[in-house]
């Protein structure tokens, strides 16, 4: 009996040493499972929440005027310099570390343009990061089909350049308003977009790697070695009256969890008369370089209008291309969209 008992003993703390064994293991992996969630804080377990800024769509109107009032933005002018120093200023005075990335590169034309993109990082030792993304140069002729006059002559590109950068600065002052604090985001205005070779199919290029010459250039000479980003999102011509931004194919091929996140999220706030579901065919622009060569998940978010010749708006590569296509309203469904977006992705709720 007291051999039996003995082993009995040795059997039950046995048991016993088993099961705190394996509740020390639970204990543990519950902790590292607690401190990399995104849903709460790595230092205080409590739950994470953020306060939402308001997007002003009058400051980003205010951007695009600023933009305008330099003339048009072609690499190799006055203007360009001088718009490239007012927009890396304002992001300083958003508390973003700015980085201009300088260079040459050959346009289709033989000539070498003076390539100025322009980088706002905010929370630049942050892992965790979120890529905005727009072009700021404008087109050197007005090439649409529906260009009737000074067809040589460059345009102002309110829309097409002016409306994308209006609504990162905005985006910018938000940040330094209402600083992120569990995830960087990088801002970055691509240079030498619009400087392409004119095509004969209403607007779509045939030369198309002559297009996007400075995001090309990011893509392969990032402005901090080894960069990474969760996902990009671009913003291009997001400032016209009635615009109508659909579910772009190349986007759809390279990131449709972005978009469809993206969409949802402007759906849920209200956009729904802006943000549609369908999806429309490829083009060409800056995303798809950022996804092909520095291989980060980027959507577009362009204005696709359903019945226009060139499958943009009306005034696109025009000089119509003016303030006067502009709405406050249409700045606004973007501008809070991609607010929510990133604020909301910093604490892990999208």
């Amino acid at each position: 009996m007291k051999a039996f008992a003995f082993f009995e003993k040795i059997n039950m703390n046995t048991k016993t040493l088993f099961f705190i064994f394996t509740a020390l293991l639970i204990i543990q992996f519950s902790a590292c499972t607690s401190a990399d969630s995104p849903n709460e804080d790595q230092d205080t377990g409590a739950t994470l929440t953020v306060n939402i800024p308001e997007f002003n769509p009058d400051n980003a109107y205010n951007y695009i005027q600023k933009q305008v009032a330099f003339g048009p933005r072609v690499p190799n002018t006055p203007a360009h310099d001088s718009c490239a120093q007012w927009m890396a200023d304002q992001f300083r005075s958003f508390g973003a570390r700015v980085i201009v990335q300088e260079d040459q590169v050959k346009a289709y034309t033989g000539e070498m343009l003076n390539m100025k993109n322009i980088i706002a990082s905010y929370n630049p030792d942050r892992n965790r990061r979120v890529l905005l993304c727009a072009h700021w140069d404008s087109r050197h002729i007005a090439d649409s089909r529906l260009a009737t006059e000074r067809t040589k002559e460059p345009i102002l590109g309110a829309d097409d350049g002016g409306s994308g950068v209006g609504v990162l600065l905005e985006v910018a002052r938000c940040l330094k308003e209402s600083p992120l604090k569990y995830m960087g985001v990088d801002i970055v205005l691509f240079d030498v977009e619009d400087y392409g070779q004119p095509s004969d199919g209403g607007g779509y290029p045939e030369q198309l790697d002559t297009w996007c010459l400075g995001s090309q250039y990011w893509s392969k000479n990032f402005h901090v070695a080894g960069y990474k980003a969760d996902y990009g999102i671009l913003l291009d011509m997001v400032g016209s009256k009635g615009a109508r931004f659909t579910k772009e194919g190349s986007s759809m091929e390279y990131a449709p969890n972005i978009v469809n996140k993206v969409w949802k999220e402007a759906i849920n706030s209200g956009y729904s008369g802006y943000f549609y579901n369908d999806q429309t065919q490829k083009i060409i622009d800056d995303h798809v370089y950022v996804n092909r060569l520095a291989k980060i998940p980027t959507i577009d978010i362009i204005n696709r209008p359903s019945s226009t010749e060139s499958g943009f708006g009306a005034y696109w590569h025009t000089h119509n291309d003016n303030m006067e296509v502009i709405d406050k309203n249409t700045l606004k469904a973007v501008g809070q969209t991609v607010i929510n977006v990133i604020y909301k992705e910093s604490i892990g709720e999208l």
